[in-house]
């Protein structure tokens, strides 16, 4: 993308996205997180700016929160003024939609241009991939400097992630597994009293309010045998640190009652609880 181009970014982008924006030459536009009215608004401003090329970018599911991106509505602006959809899935990727085929084909749409890693349900290792036509990919693979000048991936690596994709086009049950794992654990907090975000995405964020809260809490479980991550600012606005919990199908209900007792516990500790 050139000077004569537009990205146009939603606010929540995960941090890769910021940064690739960043190192492109487009002119960058932003709209409120999933507000289709401010779409709209940069769409018509970036046309009106005269840009050759509009790519609207978003995360199919935005990791801080676990909120899903609206892409029906998204391809239907994009398509009003002719712009590209570009969908990063690395949080929906292997478990959400007919196949874990991601959240393009959950909302029932084609996107333009769709990346995600092998970090998380595609092996958890390292590396990630872009899906597009094949004049798009044949384009990155010569323009596309951090690629260029990157190593290859080991072939453990990619032979890995390609049995993954086997397991996941089959893997109804494992995604059945995590439903049911994530709807135990979010009512298991809620139950004890947390104030969490609404969503049903298996990253349920557990809010702590102010960010050495969140650290107090996640020392407090790490005492009990619970390891997890407190997020506080710059990573998420301040006053909205948290606990990202991230649930997994291989965990089991005995497994989800024990993390659920050291939840409550170390949140009466820390005072997160009465």
């Amino acid at each position: 993308l050139g000077p004569e181009d537009a990205v146009i970014s939603d606010s929540l982008n995960h941090a890769s996205i910021i940064d690739g924006i960043r190192l492109c030459k487009a002119r960058r536009y932003r709209y409120a997180n999933s507000d289709m009215t401010d779409l709209e608004a940069q769409l018509r401003q970036a046309r009106a700016d005269g840009a050759r090329f509009i790519l609207v970018a978003t995360d199919g599911v935005f990791s801080m929160d676990g909120y899903l991106a609206p892409l029906a509505q998204i391809r239907a602006l994009a398509d009003q003024f002719e712009a590209w959809v570009m969908v990063d899935d690395c949080h929906a990727t292997g478990f959400l939609g007919p196949q874990g085929r991601g959240t393009p084909a959950l909302a029932g749409v084609k996107v333009d241009i769709l990346t995600g890693t092998l970090g998380k349900a595609l092996g958890g290792a390292l590396g990630g991939y872009v899906a597009a036509s094949g004049p798009v990919v044949e384009l990155l693979r010569q323009r596309a400097r951090p690629y260029l000048f990157s190593n290859a991936l080991p072939p453990a690596v990619v032979g890995a992630a390609l049995i993954a994709l086997d397991i996941i086009e089959e893997a109804d049950d494992l995604r059945a597994q995590l439903v049911e794992n994530a709807a135990f654990w979010r009512a298991g907090l809620q139950s004890a009293g947390f104030r969490l975000l609404a969503g049903s995405h298996p990253i349920i964020p557990v809010m702590m309010g102010e960010a050495q809260v969140a650290q107090d809490f996640a020392r407090a479980l790490d005492a009990r045998g619970v390891m997890v991550s407190a997020f506080f600012f710059p990573v998420v606005p301040r006053g909205a640190a948290r606990i990202r919990t991230q649930m997994n199908a291989a965990l089991t209900r005995a497994d989800l009652e024990f993390a659920l007792d050291a939840f409550a516990a170390a949140g009466r500790e820390v005072g997160v609880l009465a």
